[in-house]
């Protein structure tokens, strides 16, 4: 009777939720929760399935806080992978764009003596895997055209921050809220991270700190991953060479604080490895 309700809810595109009670060879009970969500983007249905053993079963409550923040990282993951599946390296992209997200979230956050929560500072380094999912709706020969783009195609490009939100709200509202929590630093960022401190960003064209901090901060790892990176349409830049660009462009694209704050990230890494080498090199 289940997999029949399972199965009517996916046809009309509706998530479904479960938990199932099975043994295993043991002999011991276990419970375990279940959801599946339906994603439509473009011309392609996508089935996300989170699955996940439960420890304790209480009435009413699925997911431990832990469990739902590991499922939620995970869901987001899938979502931002399977947003950007026409690119081949987008994975190693996303991995590389998060880890350097948390460094730099923590170092900002320990200059500046900001009090950031560490909830506030997990959802930032999570969500920033999905900045770019509005690209799923951008065509492929525009996305990945070698040469200059026209106006025109420009304008196209310009508009991937405004549908990667729409994607967002739509899987938001069907999603169950006891897997996912708020999504408020995902959409910030997604929405934000092409605008510029100076204002001459896109789409809204804020300006300063009209620009959500999340977003200030995925802009300018965005943009160090793709300078540094090799692309079948470009060559990769040299470590030095994009943080020289990123240092021209503070108090222009990026926010000055923390452009400092990449830069003390950097200089950190650099007295580590130095340390290492010298410890390698004295056998101490």
């Amino acid at each position: 009777m289940y997999i029949h309700i399972l199965e009517n809810e996916l046809r009309m595109g509706k998530p479904w939720s479960g938990v199932f009670t099975n043994r295993k060879k043991s002999g011991e009970i276990w419970h375990s929760s279940i959801t599946i969500t339906p994603i439509h983007l473009g011309e392609q249905w996508y089935f996300v399935g989170i699955f996940r053993e439960l420890e304790q079963l209480k009435e009413g409550i699925y997911l431990s806080e832990m469990k739902r923040a590991e499922t939620q990282r995970e869901l987001l993951k899938v979502l931002a992978i399977s947003c950007e599946i026409r690119d081949p390296g987008i994975e190693a992209h996303l991995l590389r764009v998060q880890n350097l997200t948390e460094q730099l979230v923590i170092v900002h956050n320990r200059r500046c003596q900001l009090e950031l929560s560490k909830s506030y500072m997990n959802h930032i380094v999570h969500s920033s895997i999905l900045h770019d999912i509005g690209k799923a709706e951008i065509p492929e020969g525009i996305l990945y055209k070698p040469g200059p783009l026209s106006p025109y195609e420009r304008k196209i490009i310009e508009m991937h921050p405004l549908m990667g939100s729409d994607i967002l709200n739509k899987i938001s509202r069907e999603i169950n809220n006891d897997v996912i929590s708020s999504l408020e630093v995902a959409e910030n960022i997604i929405l934000h991270h092409h605008e510029k401190w100076d204002g001459t960003g896109y789409p809204h064209r804020l300006k300063g700190e009209e620009i959500p901090l999340e977003a200030r901060i995925v802009a300018i790892v965005d943009v160090f991953d793709a300078l540094t990176s090799r692309r079948p349409y470009k060559d990769s830049w040299s470590v030095e060479r994009a943080l020289s660009f990123i240092n021209e462009q503070k108090g222009k694209h990026f926010d000055p604080s923390i452009v400092m704050s990449f830069f003390c990230y950097f200089d950190e890494k650099a007295a580590q490895k130095k340390g290492c080498d010298t410890v390698r090199s004295t056998g101490i």
